[in-house]
């Protein structure tokens, strides 16, 4: 397309029940003497609200005179200051939900001659659970959700769809994942993946960002979903163990086509769980541990052709399931300080995946069977990821430095045997695929809070590297072709900068961000391939990022959004070996792929009820060098399936070399069947 234009209407989300957090903050600063300034200890503050002047939060500043005020939900209200010897001072302080923290900077007390009878009124511990743009949904308290997978969960919930195994949130399935804020092989890097092999009861909750700002990276023009593990912290020695099982489909909604095996009916499902914690003074140890097997009928699909000539085609594709998950995440926080701390985890996943398919082909009245298709495939992916993390807090409250090193280890073992059973003959084919990920991401990032909001900036290093090596093993008439297999490396090497400007005050919010990435992809083929040869691209882009949000009143806003994103082609996208979609269907990578940017528009309305929220929105959504996969056939009934991008809206360095990687030249990679 030289263009891709959507406009959607979205009503979304009456969740009078699902949001899992209400909008807090913590207010701090620094009271200190007008003529002197110097700090004021145990001086009295009391905060209430503006309209009818209600006590709602209150404390002493301590011995360097810096005050916290914590679990402040959003609304305008008036600080009272006070001390003995000195005049009663008032602040006022507007309370937004974009920033977590607000800096009231330096609060001067004048000396009185009167003296003030003292006021002492305790502090609640710092408490912050308020979100930036973000609905949040806990799953271990649903049962609906809880004894599958992330993927089964994410099904329940608002806004979001699943269609052909992946999540799609506003029709868009360029969805960026996180576990724990971070990206790791396991859910993919640029794109999602693994989503079916996280068991939910392993999570304690899922974070949607419709519109992230600056400080994510850029990946996935439909946004953000970040997935939560559990992590206890309460004090001594604690544990949870549970089991969930269920039935699953308990009928077959539509007979198989005649002469294959059955398809899967009960489709049972185990999940046991395990979690303990040790929490001591400065340490905190935790362990989660999940085991899921499930069966699934993971494709039933019923096809009829009809030809130019007259001629009717009844097909199938049904694939039965297998799959055995096991993962376990641990590690411990250390308090070095009260400024300090450091956290160091890992978490290991592996997944062994059985699929029996059959996919037989029909006359019209399903008396004559001209071919059936039968395969297996036979993957184990086993992921590794460690992290370390040390935070810096500084005096006032929400001003902290983050510095941290995540390094993740991803392999797929996929092995595949196809029985092609014709009238006249039975070919046998297989191939095996080795694909290794190495990725290191190493990331800085600053946040101050400010009077009315706060600045952050960053920065981020990222190298990854995929090493794969694909082997044929044709059999009788196979279309594969031996000497497309062999070995491919994908490099990639990201740096990246980034700030971000918050502000709030009774009426109006802004945050304005931009991030600064540069890329260099290199994709190593090796030499004596018989098509393709090295390739890759490098560019440096700037990702905006801007909101705007005027409110009406107290329950109603309006929002205005805009959003520059990216969505990198993956190593699977640009992967140069064939692989059967099925038996019909060929799907190839293509190496000539540049990346696809977005520029995001969103107009919003929120109105707040007394237990949930109404949250419309029209938005627009426009991308240069949109990515699709393009499919062909010639003389054979072989249909050639390749990733294409259209490039009319690229800068000419962007712009891809289209007759290089030419649909037809991707094609001699496979020998047409005799």
């Amino acid at each position: 397309m030289s263009l891709k234009t959507k406009i959607f209407i979205v009503l979304l989300l009456l969740q009078l029940g699902l949001s899992a957090q209400v909008s807090s903050v913590t207010v701090s600063g620094l009271v200190v003497n007008k003529t002197s300034k110097n700090p004021l200890p145990f001086v009295s503050l009391v905060l209430k609200t503006e309209k009818d002047s209600v006590f709602v939060s209150g404390t002493v500043s301590n011995e360097e005179g810096r005050f916290t005020l914590s679990n402040i939900k959003e609304g305008n209200y008036t600080l009272y200051i006070s001390f003995v010897g000195y005049i009663t001072a008032k602040q006022a302080v507007p309370v937004g939900h974009l920033s977590e923290y607000l800096d009231l900077g330096s609060l001067e007390l004048q000396e009185d001659i009167k003296i003030l009878n003292e006021v002492i009124i305790e502090g609640k511990q710092d408490e912050v659970a308020g979100k930036m743009d973000k609905k949040t949904f806990k799953v271990e308290d649903n049962v609906s959700q809880s004894g599958g997978s992330v993927l089964q969960a994410m099904q329940n919930l608002p806004g979001v769809t699943v269609q052909d195994g992946k999540m799609q949130i506003r029709g868009s399935d360029k969805i960026t994942i996180l576990i724990d804020g971070k990206q790791t092989a396991l859910t993919g890097f640029g794109n999602q993946s693994g989503l079916d092999n996280i068991p939910a009861s392993a999570i304690e909750r899922i974070e949607i960002i419709n519109n992230p700002s600056a400080k994510f990276d850029d990946n996935g023009n439909a946004g953000i979903i970040n997935i939560i593990y559990k992590k206890n912290k309460q004090e001594g020695f604690n544990g949870k163990a549970g089991l969930s099982t269920g039935l699953g489909a308990l009928w077959v909604k539509k007979e198989n086509l005649p002469t294959i095996r059955p398809q899967f009916q009960n489709t049972p499902k185990l999940n046991p769980s395990l979690s303990l914690n040790y929490r001591k003074k400065k340490i905190n140890v935790f362990f989660q541990g999940d085991y899921l097997y499930t069966q699934t009928l993971n494709k039933n699909e019923f096809v009829t052709r009809t030809y130019t000539n007259g001629d009717v085609i009844n097909q199938q594709t049904k694939r039965n399931r297998t799959t055995t998950i096991g993962t376990a995440k641990t590690g411990f926080d250390w308090n070095i300080s009260d400024a300090n701390s450091f956290t160091v985890s890992g978490l290991f996943s592996s997944e062994k995946i059985l699929d029996n398919g059959d996919e037989p082909f029909f006359n019209a009245d399903l008396t004559e069977r001209t071919r059936l298709w039968k395969f297996l495939e036979d993957e184990l992916k086993t992921t590794v990821t460690a992290s370390a993390a040390f935070e810096h807090k500084f005096k006032q409250a929400g001003h902290k430095l983050n510095i941290g090193f995540n390094y993740t280890f991803h392999r797929e073992d996929e092995k595949y045997f196809f029985e092609n059973v014709f009238p006249t003959f039975t070919g046998y084919d297989a191939f095996k695929l080795i694909s290794d990920e190495h990725v290191a991401d190493l990331n800085a990032d600053y946040v101050k809070p400010l009077k009315y909001g706060r600045i952050e900036g960053g920065l981020k290093f990222r190298r990854r590297i995929i090493p794969t090596n694909m082997l044929f093993i044709p059999g009788i008439n196979s279309p594969l072709d031996t000497n497309a297999g062999g070995w491919a490396t994908y490099e990639e090497t990201i740096p990246a900068l980034y700030s971000n400007y918050v502000l709030e005050n009774k009426k109006l919010e802004i945050e304005a961000g931009l991030r600064v990435e540069y890329v260099d992809l290199k994709y190593k083929v090796n030499p004596d391939h018989s098509t393709y040869k090295s390739n890759g691209y490098s560019y440096t882009q700037p990702f905006p990022n801007l909101r705007l949000g005027y409110k009406l009143n107290d329950k109603n806003k309006f929002s205005v959004f805009y959003n520059r994103r990216v969505d990198r082609p993956n190593e699977v996208d640009i992967r140069i070996f064939p692989k059967y979609d099925d038996a019909e269907i060929i799907k190839i990578g293509n190496p000539a792929l540049r990346p696809q940017f977005t520029n995001l528009f969103e107009l919003g309305y929120k109105t707040n009820w007394k237990k949930g929220y109404y949250y419309s929105a029209l938005y627009h959504r426009r991308s240069e060098g949109t990515i699709t996969r393009i499919a062909s056939t010639d003389s054979s009934n072989l249909i050639y399936s390749i990733m294409q991008i259209h490039s009319a809206q690229l800068p000419d360095q962007m712009k891809m070399e289209r007759n290089s990687f030419s649909f037809l030249k991707s094609k001699t990679i496979l020998k047409s069947p005799e």
